[in-house]
């Protein structure tokens, strides 16, 4: 009889996708509730974006041991800010210190894709995107998740307008600048995104959270929670 050998992985991976897209004065994050494990169904109203503070929310996609694990000590490093300079940091200061928390577990890292997005001190939309050791970039659009492969294109195709014929009466775009939304406009892509990948992804499904954080003209910001259902099986 050969060697026996016994291995133990202390990491899963539960499916779902998440995906924010920033315009000028708004944000929208979102995530799908199923968690699964292989074909297993482990609950459909598993919740994967949450809110950070005021003008800001985060969404976690991985193995979700690690992702709430990492949200409960974000949150906790967030009220000790808070509780030691009486105010709520940037979206910025967030981003860093999201990057520092990632980056500090490189050796044994949180198994989780982390999407950061909110309003900035300077009034304007933006998405940070982070990888499990802490890279990250501003975007104006990033999708991730089991999905990933199937909705970034799509969100590359509509946001960015890559491989789209120009129309040859609007004004060419000018290098660097950020893409300009309606915030309806926004929602409807978001949707389409989430059906689209339910009816090809069987680790996409059942519900879909919606978080809007939009800046008014009176210079309050807002957030509205849509949840809207996707297909269960």
């Amino acid at each position: 009889m050969g060697p026996v050998q016994h291995q133990f992985n202390p990491y899963a991976d539960n499916g779902g996708s998440i995906l924010a897209i920033s315009s000028s004065k708004f944000a929208v994050i979102a995530g799908d509730t199923r968690q699964s494990s292989g074909y297993n169904i482990e609950t459909r109203t598993a919740r994967r974006v949450f809110q950070l503070t005021p003008d800001s929310a985060i969404a976690v996609q991985g193995f979700m041991g690690d992702a709430m694990n990492f949200v409960k000590r974000l949150k906790q490093r967030l009220e000790w800010y808070n509780h030691t300079h009486n105010e709520v940091p940037t979206l910025k200061s967030i981003a860093r210190l999201v990057q520092t928390m990632l980056y500090g577990k490189r050796f044994f890292p949180y198994y989780s894709y982390v999407i950061l997005a909110g309003i900035d001190r300077d009034g304007t939309g933006a998405v940070y995107s982070f990888d499990p050791v802490g890279s990250y970039e501003r975007e104006s659009c990033r999708a991730y998740g089991s999905a990933q492969s199937l909705v970034q294109p799509f969100l590359d195709n509509m946001i960015y307008k890559k491989n789209q014929t120009p129309d040859p009466s609007a004004p060419p775009p000018v290098p660097g600048q950020r893409p300009e939304f309606v915030l309806d406009d926004v929602k409807s892509i978001l949707t389409d995104a989430f059906t689209g990948a339910a009816e090809r992804h069987i680790e996409v499904g059942d519900g879909l959270d919606m978080l809007v954080i939009e800046k008014m003209d009176e210079g309050k910001i807002e957030m509205r929670w849509h949840n809207l259902p996707l297909k269960r099986d």
